[in-house]
């Protein structure tokens, strides 16, 4: 039974994987080394945090927390927060890693693990002084972990700090809380939840009914099947009542009475085929709270990634309609889970049922009904998602997933159809992706690694070429054809984010140039080259999701690729193989002459004196044909 679910499995990821051009990166960017901003040492752990204004990037390091200007894309500040109070720690413990950065009253609070006893500070900046101070702190129990290893989250909230980590070194203790603010704390009933992982937490905003405001966590737990055939965890989305100050002092007193639990479903329903471990979260909000999405990135145990997209309304609609698991009896009144004004007069019927039966029987599925939205070998890791606006005024989401080998792929949701725009290699080497953050006003992404943050501009348009075609074949909604160059959208400005089509281009004139092309290309190379030796021709492949042929004397042949070349190769030339040959690049509608070579025979007499480099294009040429033909 498990071999015949496996093999069903991967024949659907095969199907989703290899069936079309679309499921690979179309392009492939080598991003620029100045795009860079270096630590002066490399850091174990970091986390990124966004001010408001979008002007402000904070890094959290070791020891230290960083101030980056986003408009002179510099450092402008490390402000030292070393270890507060006596050290009782391990030799690989005793340093203050930042895990949590927030902007919470007024202030940047920043909290770290502290040579094992957590501790929080309020960084303020000082008048008519750029650098920052502590002007208060706190102690970081349940705020941050005592290890950067160890799990946590944070979110604030309209003057509350919110957040997961372990009360004790050892992870024990594990819970979403209300830890600091303005309301009551607030913490979980312990049998709620197995052995939690939390991804991460959110407040959706009612404007129209802030009453009813919800806070959300997403996390995978232990699953309590334990049957060979059952995945060891469950994924989970959880809510709470911003308004939940706890029950009475005689029951529930600080915990919550709003709290709800159901399993976020993401696979092949039909076959029963899942991927259950939730990695990362990314929520759309919308100024109607009902056209938020959730944007989730789940792996299975077959080694592959998985997109599925869910609507607030859907979690909603769940909550407050599904039967609650292991519930027989009457469902009381007010319905547990209700947002009400004052929690601590909740009947005990009401909290009853939270206590022993959080968990919704319907299971939540995502909005593509049938199978994940996006599925894929490729491991990765982390997920963001980005809205622009198009050419002709319409918007377009944009997903960014971080593989695990630190590349990033750009992803257009075109109605629940994913199309891969392009994958950006950050380095010419794998390399650990720790924190990710988008600035949307800016079109930037941050990519924090271990000895630098990488900026990553999502307008770089200049990277499809400089002609019309190529612009529109992209399919990228943050570039269009300005008329002179592929440019930042601007009203007007020609794209086919649906289909590519390049005939958009001017059909006519489009048919004149592809023929202009083929004729007048610039000749790329002139050799003369005796018989009877080895020798090849190459082109680079610009578009993986274009064909690639070599035409040469009436004939058409398939490249060889390797890497990011086309080969053709001539294993020893004879008088036939004499002649022009062009490297032809074809994409849905679109054709170009990507190289031009000739092809000139010698005479035997002259053979000595073929030029330095030709001799050592045949001893490449020699050696692809014996690596490629094995």
């Amino acid at each position: 039974m498990i071999f015949q679910r496996t093999t069903v499995m991967l024949t659907w990821i095969l199907r989703f994987t290899t069936g079309s051009l679309d499921a690979i990166p179309r392009l492939i960017i080598r991003q620029a080394d100045t795009d860079r901003l270096r630590y002066t040492q490399n850091q174990n752990h970091t986390v990124l945090f966004l001010s408001e204004s979008n002007d402000e990037l904070y890094v959290g390091g070791t020891n230290a927390v960083y101030r980056v200007e986003l408009n002179q894309n510099t450092f402008v500040q490390n402000f030292s927060l070393e270890v507060t109070g006596t050290r009782s720690c391990r030799q690989d413990s005793c340093e203050n890693v930042i895990t949590v950065i927030q902007e919470f009253q007024d202030s940047v609070f920043v909290c770290g693990t502290n040579a094992l006893k957590p501790h929080c500070w309020k960084l303020h900046n000082q008048a008519g002084n750029e650098s920052m101070k502590a002007v208060e702190s706190h102690k970081g129990n349940g705020i941050s972990p005592f290890f950067y290893t160890q799990n946590s989250l944070s979110l604030s909230v309209e003057g509350d700090l919110y957040a997961a980590a372990p009360l004790y070194e050892q992870g024990s203790h594990l819970q979403f809380r209300r830890m600091l603010g303005n309301k009551t704390k607030v913490w979980m009933y312990d049998k709620w939840l197995v052995e939690p992982t939390f991804i991460s937490a959110s407040w959706v905003s009612r404007k129209e009914d802030p009453h009813n405001d919800k806070i959300y966590i997403f996390f995978r737990e232990k699953n309590s099947d334990s049957s060979p055939e059952a995945d060891p965890w469950i994924s989970r989305v959880a809510r709470m009542c911003k308004v939940d100050e706890g029950g009475s002092k005689r029951f529930f007193q600080n915990i919550w009475t709003s709290f709800l639990k159901a399993r976020l479903v993401c696979g092949i329903p039909k076959e029963s085929l899942y991927f259950n471990r939730l990695h990362d979260i990314y929520i759309q909000h919308a100024d109607d709270w009902r056209k938020s999405r959730v944007y989730a990135l789940f792996s299975s145990s077959w080694n592959s990634s998985a997109v599925c997209i869910y609507s607030v309304k859907e979690f909603e609609k769940i909550f407050d309609n599904s039967n609650f698991k292991g519930f027989s009896g009457d469902v009381p009144s007010p319905r547990p889970g209700m947002c009400v004004n004052n929690t601590k007069d909740l009947p005990m019927s009401t909290i009853s049922v939270i206590k022993d039966h959080p968990e919704m029987e319907q299971w939540i599925h995502p909005l593509h009904l049938e199978a994940p939205f996006y599925i894929s070998t490729n491991n990765y890791t982390k997920i963001i998602v980005d809205n622009v606006t198009a050419a002709d005024g319409r918007q377009h989401n944009v997903l960014f997933l971080a593989t695990d080998s630190g590349k990033i792929h750009k992803i257009l949701d075109d109605n629940f159809k994913p199309f891969i725009i392009s994958e950006t290699r950050l380095f010419s080497h794998n390399a650990e992706i720790q924190s990710i953050k988008l600035n949307p006003q800016k079109k930037k992404l941050y990519v924090g690694y271990a000895d630098q943050i990488a900026v990553v501009d999502l307008q770089n348009c200049q990277a499809y070429g400089d002609k019309c075609e190529k612009c529109v074949l992209s399919r990228d909604p943050y570039c269009a054809w300005s008329g002179s160059s592929c440019a930042p959208v601007t009203k007007g400005a020609i794209q086919n984010l649906l289909e590519g089509n390049t005939s958009i281009c001017n059909q006519s004139a489009a048919r004149g140039r592809h023929k202009r092309d083929i004729i007048s290309t610039v000749l790329t190379g002139h050799f003369a080259v005796p018989m009877n030796i080895p020798f090849y021709f190459s082109c680079p492949i610009y578009s993986q999701h274009a064909t690639y042929t070599w035409e040469y004397n009436s004939k058409s042949t398939e490249c060889q690729k390797n890497g990011g070349n086309c080969l053709h190769l001539i294993a020893t030339v004879q008088g036939e193989d004499y002649g022009s040959y062009s490297c032809v690049s074809r994409e849905r509608d679109y054709v170009e002459v990507i190289q031009k070579y000739c092809l000139n025979p010698v005479n035997k007499n002259a053979a000595a004196h073929i030029p330095v480099i030709q001799t050592i294009w045949v001893v490449i040429a020699a050696a692809l044909i014996s690596q490629l033909g094995r």
